[in-house]
């Protein structure tokens, strides 16, 4: 299956955490089922105690795995101490660019965001944008005292699709134009001095709400939907990124050209004064529906999910039009179909699900996860 991979410059500025295959297992079932003691890991994973035992040794003195306070064990009711993936691990970065600011978000190794930022910025040329990275992330670093070996990555959110299948070169909005075709991981890798990856600002948002707690221990595959300055879309397929033959899986925008109307939230500024809130509400629903039957009819999807950079009382109102237009979308239909669910962080999936990228790209086992 396709995964993110840095640039092959990056692999010679500094190693990655490297980790063997079943040691990406255990970490990824643990992530599904939450806090397990070693036995029950082994039992899940078909890995005998000695092997289990030598593995999360190996985890634990990487710092990606720790024991559970052995009082919640009690709690619990469990005999033995659980372990869980550990926050300790390292430090990943996420960034993206708006119109009049930069944004980035601190994970740790668990996913939870430590520190969420943005600052004026105002210019087309990456690398001033790179430069600007650079700087924010001296202070924050040195502020919440990040230590700078502990850093994995930085994922960088893209509103662009890819050039020559190479999820490193883009074509992106007009206010970002000197990004146009340019090798950006190389651009920013060197002015950053880290590994650096790439993607589509909707399919890391997927990412953000696919490792959400309630979807990746529930689904093993998700459509997004996140609504923007435009619209896009991502999708995870047996808990991977499904990121197509160009690197343009997802790419829903095309079915919306932006000469006409669309669901995006310029288009919602645009049609308020027409038709209010609950028209263009009505009307992106409408929208909406032909791209949920599509992603539906093709995908099979566990989950979809509506994101976006909107408020969120409108995601809830959009994705309960969209339900309520699932009997006569499905008819006769007797299979399962998807859940279909408001996003819970909203515009934040963008920042996040960047700086998740180098984690997910370091930990997602090379075979199928089912």
């Amino acid at each position: 299956m396709m995964k993110i991979y840095p640039s092959r410059m990056e692999h010679a500025r500094r190693p990655e955490l490297r980790l063997t295959e079943p040691q990406k297992r255990i970490l990824l079932q643990l992530r599904i089922a939450g806090d397990m003691p070693r036995i029950r890991l082994g039992q899940a994973l078909g890995i005998n105690a000695a092997t289990m035992t030598r593995l999360t040794q190996q985890l634990m003195a990487l710092d990606v795995i720790e024991e559970c306070d052995a009082a919640e064990s009690i709690a619990r009711g469990r005999p033995m101490v659980p372990l869980r993936v550990s926050g300790q691990g390292g430090w990943t970065v996420g960034a993206t660019v708006h119109p009049g600011w930069l944004e980035l978000a601190l994970v740790d190794f668990r996913g939870t965001p430590l520190v969420q930022d943005s600052t004026p910025f105002d210019s087309p040329d990456p690398r001033v944008f790179a430069r600007t990275l650079e700087r924010r992330l001296r202070v924050l670093a040195g502020r919440h005292g990040f230590m700078r070996g502990k850093f994995l990555g930085v994922g960088i959110a893209v509103p662009g699709y890819a050039l020559h299948a190479d999820r490193t070169r883009r074509v992106v909005v007009d206010w970002l134009a000197g990004w146009n075709d340019v090798p950006l991981a190389q651009l920013f890798g060197d002015a950053l001095g880290m590994p650096v990856w790439i993607e589509n600002d909707a399919t890391v948002a997927a990412l953000a709400e696919y490792y959400r707690p309630g979807i990746i221990n529930r689904y093993r595959s998700a459509l997004v939907l996140f609504l923007g300055h435009g619209i896009g879309g991502g999708i995870v397929t047996r808990r991977d990124l499904l990121l197509g033959e160009h690197g343009n899986a997802g790419e829903v925008g095309r079915l919306f050209p932006a000469a006409r109307h669309r669901p995006s939230g310029i288009d919602l500024i645009r049609t308020l004064q027409e038709a209010g809130v609950a028209g263009w509400a009505e009307r992106v629903a409408g929208q909406l529906d032909q791209a949920v039957a599509s992603g539906v009819a093709w995908l099979d999807p566990g989950v979809v999910i509506i994101s976006g950079a909107l408020p969120g009382s409108l995601l809830r109102d959009l994705t309960e039009r969209l339900i309520a237009r699932a009997p006569a979308r499905t008819g006769k239909y007797r299979a399962a179909t998807p859940a279909i669910l408001s996003s819970t962080i909203g515009s934040a999936a963008v920042v996040i699900g960047a700086a998740m990228v180098p984690i997910h790209a370091v930990t997602t086992p090379d075979g199928p996860a089912d």
